[in-house]
């Protein structure tokens, strides 16, 4: 390997710290219905197709300059058209996540004061509270991120040892595959982590093996812990009866709540109420600062005082708002994230701009990243269609 191993390890750490986040609560409840072992294949189809796209993206920006983002090789690849449909879905996927993790964040603090405060005054604490540091800056969140990330792998791995005694088998023997298929939008955005391709490939130097390595290593981290987290809670929450996983699917709830009705007042339900928490905020920071990043180099407002703060409008006012009106809508929203946003930018965009590449702009030899020619593009894009059958079945069935 030409890079250091601990840059390598250091860049699959970010692949995989991106995909893990907030949408791993969502993904026992959504999963319920179909089972243990359906979700467990699924996962599979997923991060294979994450580390294919994944590939392809690289290939995108070894033939482009360095620093190069999405918005731009869209635009030389697919011309204009490439371009607004690149800011379009980017602007979709990113307020999307923005207004699942503040309907969330609102809620636990609404419990955080045992129910006595309205949602909208939770959404509006949570929002100032942890906004204010991407208001703060890019240093700002590093820090608060670094502490909230020691207390999530700690409470991740303090739930795994205090739940692992108390799975029941029987619970993990249910297996229907039309329901599990039904999970698949929120499964997809699970294993979202492409857009930090061009950061990764400018921070590991423009190497095509140690990226590789990270790409690989990094989403094989959220495949396991997304195995075993499915193990736990799907072998100690019932799927069915009150307070199961149904019952949080249909109130938009994530995975941690009905351990507050298996296990209340122990240790169990306040470690995950405590993961939960980090989850939520982490995945809450890094997708608001990026989008700040991103609305402030489209629309050319400086990052600067009271223009700052408009950005900070534009961002989270929407986001309260809608979270206000539909408190509910956190497993909603993951789902229109991964079922369109994640689809269509993070894997049918690289799939088209390869194809282009490839075969239009004859970079065909140049740095290829993965093989398979034009059947295996073919298969990767049928794969997004069928997925987005997937979420207009479910839309259709609500």
């Amino acid at each position: 390997m030409d890079l250091p191993l601990r840059k390598a390890v250091g860049g699959a750490l970010l692949v995989g710290g991106t995909a893990i986040g907030a949408g791993m609560l969502a993904l026992p409840v959504v999963t319920g219905m179909g089972g243990f072992l359906p979700a467990i294949v699924i996962f599979l189809i997923c991060w294979l197709f994450s580390v294919c796209t994944g590939l392809l993206l690289l290939e995108v920006c070894l033939w482009m300059p360095n620093e190069a983002n999405i918005i731009s090789m869209a635009h030389h690849l697919l011309g204009p058209i490439g371009k607004i449909s690149a800011w379009i879905l980017y602007l979709f996927l990113f307020y999307c996540l923005t207004i699942a993790y503040v309907a969330e964040g609102g809620g636990f603090v609404v419990a955080l004061f045992g129910e006595k405060i309205p949602h909208v005054v939770g959404v509006i604490l949570f929002t100032v509270a942890f906004g204010t540091f991407v208001y703060l800056g890019t240093k700002a969140v590093d820090r608060i991120n670094f502490l909230l990330m020691i207390g999530l792998g700690v409470s991740y791995l303090v739930f795994v040892v205090l739940g692992v005694g108390e799975v029941k088998i029987e619970l993990l023997k249910r297996m229907r595959w039309f329901p599990a298929v039904m999970a698949l939008p929120v499964m997809f955005t699970s294993f979202s982590y492409q857009g930090i391709i061009p950061s990764l490939t400018t921070y590991l130097e423009r190497h095509p093996k140690t990226i590789r390595f990270a790409i690989l290593v990094g989403t094989s981290l959220p495949f396991i812990a997304y195995i075993l987290w499915e193990y736990l809670i799907l072998g100690i929450v019932p799927t069915e009866g009150p307070h199961g996983l149904l019952e949080a699917e249909a109130m938009g709830s994530t995975a941690v709540e009905p351990l507050k009705y298996v296990f209340p007042n122990t240790p169990i339900y306040l470690t995950g109420q405590f993961f939960s928490a980090f989850a939520l905020t982490t995945s809450f920071l890094g997708v608001t600062l990026g989008l700040l990043d991103f609305l402030s180099d489209g629309l050319q407002i400086a990052k600067v005082g009271s223009k700052k703060f408009l950005l900070c409008g534009i961002i989270y006012i929407p986001a309260m708002i809608i979270a206000t009106i539909n408190p509910n809508i956190f497993l909603r929203a993951l789902g229109y994230a991964g079922g369109i946003g994640c689809a269509l930018l993070l894997g049918l965009l690289p799939i088209l701009m390869v194809w282009v590449g490839r075969y239009y702009k004859e970079y065909s030899n140049l740095n290829r990243q993965l093989p398979g020619g034009k059947g295996l593009l073919s298969l990767l894009g049928a794969f997004i269609v069928f997925e987005l059958v997937i979420e207009c079945a479910k839309e259709l069935i609500r």
